[in-house]
């Protein structure tokens, strides 16, 4: 038995003028969503942590800082801190596209056998709001990084509930999509890429809010659904707090 897809009636406004947060209890660290021009010194952090640890890995080509620094592509990002305040993880969300020319994975399957599909998968999705997550990383922590990771899966979430969008992907290799399918993540059926190196097999993944149950595992599906609430609580606070402002 599969559950029926879920309605989602809240949309809020995207324009925080403050940043949303919460304790999660699994990766013993708090989750901070908000958007580089609001949290400026958040941001540079979270980028700062994410080219260590890209530079770590040896695929530092695989983010352009420069190009992402000013934070214009970027419609709200994430941030994990640990009980010290230090940036430990985090994401960003990349949109909305506008087509698959706006998209990363046209430039991570340039010339390879999947990229008409990639387009295709994209353009025919981009009417109903498209995100794209990128930048993901966590602390080389291997037992914190895997619950970190399994936090992080679940932003998709948040940002499709403040911006009223259906759709969210990503591209990864095999070994983080597998902790990315826990929260309703499916894994496109396109040939892998060699991105950024011989080394990897990147695959497209896509989160889809209306059938993400059908696919989740059944302990993160209480969490999305908790965590969206509070995205959407706060959000909200904020708005109302603005409005009787002026």
């Amino acid at each position: 038995m599969h559950p029926q897809p879920l309605e989602f009636g809240m949309t809020a406004e995207c324009g925080l003028t403050d940043n949303i947060s919460w304790w999660d209890s699994d990766a013993e660290a708090t989750i901070v969503l908000s958007q580089p021009d609001t949290d400026r010194e958040l941001w540079n952090e979270f980028l700062r942590g994410a080219v260590e640890s890209y530079r770590r890995h040896g695929v530092e080509r695989a983010i352009d800082v420069a190009a992402v620094r000013d934070g214009a592509d970027t419609a709200m990002f994430w941030a994990t801190l640990d009980s010290t305040g230090r940036v430990i993880g985090g994401l960003r969300a990349k949109g909305p596209l506008l087509s698959a020319d706006d998209s990363h994975a046209t430039v991570e399957w340039a010339g390879q056998p999947g990229l008409a599909a990639v387009r295709k998968m994209i353009d025919d999705r981009v009417p109903f709001g498209v995100l794209e997550m990128k930048t993901a990383w966590t602390t080389d922590d291997r037992d914190k990084a895997r619950v970190i990771s399994t936090a992080l899966a679940r932003t998709p979430f948040h940002a499709m509930t403040l911006m009223d969008i259906q759709f969210c992907m990503a591209t990864s290799a095999p070994h983080i999509l597998e902790r990315w399918r826990t929260s309703g993540a499916v894994v496109a059926p396109i040939a892998a890429t060699p991105y950024p190196d011989e080394r990897y097999r990147t695959k497209m993944m896509w989160y889809d809010r209306r059938t993400f149950a059908n696919h989740a595992a059944s302990d993160q599906i209480p969490k999305i659904l908790r965590e969206m609430k509070t995205v959407s609580a706060q959000a909200g606070a904020h708005v109302a707090a603005r409005a009787a402002s002026q």
